[in-house]
């Protein structure tokens, strides 16, 4: 059997905007379009393209997991039509004070994807928006963590935080036009 490496990319401050009100409904999705272009380019790597998002906005009884679905089919839709791909999406639907193990920083998500999907966590890269973001992927043996500045997390609170990305871009579009120079 082989193993696939991966890209896994949060959903909210990677691929669409983040709301701290959280996105509840088809009509509050914002696709960043860099995140569609970049997606576009990395249709025929060899990656797997994985979104894995905390959405505890189920938890709280905020929105239902048919909710999310609908706005997941949505994104794949766009991306689709963009010419991009997304291979899976795993979500953990628990707030924080359920003490599951699929909540990012935890690294549930990546490795139930890893099982799913056979893939290689220490050939994928993970990107997020969020320092809990770049702790799940570390935690979950990905070699290459990529902080992205569209979303939650500033540069200056990088230094504070135990667990600290490989690189950190303004966007997703940087990450893929470093790839391919």
């Amino acid at each position: 059997m082989s193993l696939h490496p991966a890209i896994f990319l949060d959903r909210d401050g990677v691929i669409i905007h983040n709301r701290k009100d959280y996105v509840r409904s088809l009509e509050q999705v914002k696709i960043y379009p860099q995140a569609l272009r970049a997606l576009a380019r990395l249709k025929d790597s060899p990656y797997k393209i994985v979104i894995v998002t905390n959405q505890a906005g189920i938890g709280k009884g905020l929105m239902t997991r048919a909710v999310v679905d609908e706005i997941h089919a949505c994104i794949l839709a766009r991306v689709g039509q963009s010419g991009g791909r997304i291979d899976g999406i795993f979500l953990c639907p628990h707030t924080a004070a359920d003490g599951c193990t699929c909540r990012k920083p935890q690294p549930g998500l990546l490795l139930q994807a890893a099982r799913e999907l056979e893939l290689d966590l220490s050939r994928s890269i993970l990107i997020g928006d969020a320092l809990s973001d770049i702790e799940a992927g570390q935690r979950a043996g990905v070699q290459e963590t990529i902080l992205v500045l569209t979303g939650v997390t500033r540069r200056e609170q990088v230094a504070r935080y135990p667990y600290r990305p490989t690189h950190i871009v303004e966007s997703v579009a940087d990450i893929v036009l470093d790839q391919e120079e």
